[in-house]
């Protein structure tokens, strides 16, 4: 930025100057015509008199001055009336430029294009400080030995992965022992896996294990605007890498030029496939790279090129997925290393209740709670905080700026109660966790149910608690207000009930009617935003069928939930009043309700600075990525629209 800011400086100060030197000189004051000039000398109003060529700078006694010029070049009498008028005459040599200076000012404006247009091809082709022309050298960045800390100690929730990169560490370490039996050190790994997994973090951490040089470069760093730069990046790092041998080349994002062939503007001749090419040959040709293993990362593994995926360049693909249960536990533990915690502080609980995190998002919530901690000027990070941070990363930032009367949060809070009280008697459903009448976004209340774990598969005893559970709000608020009272705000639930239930018949072949057969199956295609789903092969009377079942499976949960809540309405109206008070209930207090307690216990961080209810409640969007939530959506007569696309997971 330095260098920038003094280079356009002196630019402009070269312009200023030569713009000074070519145009008019410097004016001593106003011009004046030559009578009046010679007048004022018989006047005697002339103190001096500087001849310079045909130009006059002319003093007067009044210290003012103004320039004249002579219309002859040699006027003898001029002088003579000057000596007779005691005025002084100064006369000044001619100014000599040297052959070298004149050539120097003629051709400096082109000098000066030729200067810029070479500061720029260098900006432009990212030269630094190795040459104008120095574009089709590697950009990768080598990191030593003693440079890498990261080990494989830094690394979790990844073991499968880790197991199948470890075989890397021998062979750079001690190559002999396998060569002895005939086997050859692997030439690439594709690392696969979602953005934030630690594809990057497990390539360094090999590097560090093997105590080996590290080369780190990025797909995007291989392409350029001219042909065949790419291919000649690609050579140089390989010869770069030979001469550092063994070492490790780590291409993060390969997608970016590993793209498949043939699909491109240009054919064979662009620049993106000669540079795959290139990279082609350079990991399996004709000339061996022993001792180089090339590590790529990638989230995109189907639209690479076959040729680069074969054995021979990327022997092995490793799958880097999200973490499960134990490895968002054994993440959570490595980032809170750093972190002053409580004692209160449970990494299994926030593991449980972190599913479908990566180890990015995870590290996010830990961030999250200690600057929590920290606006509350505490000394150490408890529980509190870390709950409120998963509210937050799952739901959004808090809105005080919306206003919410008593009658609204009344409503809400029966609303969310009709939730948590199904949702508990449910059998083989996820245990409740909190139910908050905060608004979020277009919420006005959420039910939490934390999993026991992660749920790899689904019975149809749990699918039919859920579309129970769904309904449970509406029926809360029928029940309460009547028929004609019932609201919007269960929009979003109808929605997930009845995806739920039509799944069901459809894909999972729990319709004994129709038998476990696939009617409908997501085609993937998107649509204005939604994904489309595309029948094939159905007549109009199985598609009656279908509709149904799918109402036989709504009618049935939807007259269990409320036979549910009609059997409880004095625990609906405890939890009313409840949340109506701690606006927030976790599972303890859902606990004590359940069982009729006449007090029950206040909600963890109750009095703490921050937890008390406000005036102005704060609001969250929702959130997909959470377990098993049901939401109370705003009404559509406050929003001027439905809240129909909110879609909380089931």
């Amino acid at each position: 930025m330095a260098k920038n800011l003094i280079l356009w400086l002196v630019i402009a100060v070269v312009l200023m100057s030569v713009f000074n030197s070519f145009g008019p000189g410097d004016n001593a004051g106003r011009q004046v015509d030559y009578t009046t000039f010679v007048n004022e000398i018989g006047q005697g109003q002339i103190r001096e008199a500087r001849f310079n060529d045909r130009e006059i700078t002319v003093y007067k006694r009044d210290s003012t001055r103004y320039v004249t010029y002579l219309p002859v070049l040699n006027d003898q009498k001029l002088i003579d009336d000057l000596l007779v008028n005691d005025v002084k005459v100064v006369g000044t040599p001619p100014e000599q430029q040297s052959m070298l200076a004149n050539i120097f000012i003629s051709w400096f404006p082109m000098l000066l294009l030729i200067g810029v247009w070479v500061f720029f091809m260098r900006q432009m082709q990212g030269g630094g400080g190795k040459g104008a022309m120095s574009f089709g050298k590697s950009k990768a960045r080598m990191m030593s030995e003693e440079q890498i800390k990261t080990t494989f100690a830094d690394v979790a929730g990844c073991d499968e992965a880790k197991e199948d990169v470890k075989e890397l560490v021998d062979f750079l370490r001690d190559p002999s022992r396998f060569q002895k039996l005939g086997g050859k050190i692997p030439t690439g790994v594709l690392m696969v896996g979602p953005p934030g997994t630690g594809k990057t973090l497990l390539a360094k951490a090999i590097a560090g294990e093997a105590k080996v040089p590290f080369f780190t470069i990025s797909g995007s760093d291989f392409v350029e605007m001219f042909v065949g730069v790419g291919a000649s990046r690609v050579r140089d790092m390989f010869d770069q890498a030979k001469k550092a041998s063994p070492c490790i080349i780590f291409i993060d994002e390969i997608d970016a030029v590993g793209r498949q062939r043939g699909a491109g503007v240009g054919g064979g001749h662009d620049e993106r496939e000669q540079t795959l090419n290139q990279m082609l040959v350079e990991m399996d040709g004709f000339e061996g790279n022993e001792g180089i293993i090339v590590i790529a990362a990638t989230n995109r593994p189907d639209v690479l090129d076959p040729a680069l995926l074969r054995p021979g360049r990327f022997d092995r693909q490793v799958v880097v997925g999200l973490p499960d249960v134990r490895g968002r536990e054994q993440i959570l533990k490595v980032h809170m290393r750093k972190v002053p915690l409580d004692n209160d502080v449970e990494a299994s609980v926030l593991a449980r209740g972190t599913p479908g995190y990566s180890g990015a998002d995870l590290a996010n919530l830990v961030n999250e709670a200690a600057l929590f901690a920290a606006r509350g000027n505490k000394r150490v990070v408890s529980m509190v905080e870390f709950e409120k941070a998963k509210d937050k990363i799952n739901m959004g930032a808090e809105r005080k700026s919306m206003v919410m009367s008593e009658e609204i949060k009344e409503s809400t809070a029966y609303h969310e109660a009709g939730h948590a009280i199904v949702g508990y008697l449910m059998p083989d459903y996820d245990p409740v966790h909190k139910v908050t009448i905060i608004p979020r976004g277009r919420a006005l209340g959420v039910t939490f149910f934390l999993p026991e774990g992660d749920a790899i598969s689904q019975s149809r005893q749990y699918l039919e608690g859920a579309i129970s559970t769904a309904y449970g709000g509406r029926i809360a608020e029928e029940l309460i207000y009547g028929h004609d009272k019932v609201s919007t705000g269960a929009s979003s639930d109808i929605q997930m009930a009845t995806n739920i239930a039509r799944k069901m018949v459809t894909q999972w072949g729990f319709s004994e009617k129709l038998g476990p057969l696939l009617y409908s199956e997501d085609e993937g295609e998107v649509f204005l935003g939604r994904s489309v789903t595309q029948s094939k092969h159905m007549s109009d009377d199985t598609a009656n069928l279908i509709d149904t079942e799918v109402r036989g499976l709504i009618d049935r949960n939807y007259a269990r939930a409320r036979q549910l809540l009609e059997e409880n309405m004095d625990i609906m109206h405890a939890m009313k009043d409840a949340l109506m008070k701690y606006e927030t209930i976790d599972a303890d207090q859902v606990h004590d309700l359940m069982a009729r307690k006449e007090e029950i216990r206040p909600p963890k961080g109750w009095g703490d600075s921050g937890s008390t209810p406000s005036s102005k409640p704060e609001s969250k969007p929702d959130n997909n990525d959470t377990p098993s939530v049901s939401e109370n959506d705003e009404q559509a007569s406050a929003q001027s629209q439905s809240a129909d696309n909110d879609k909380p997971s089931a």
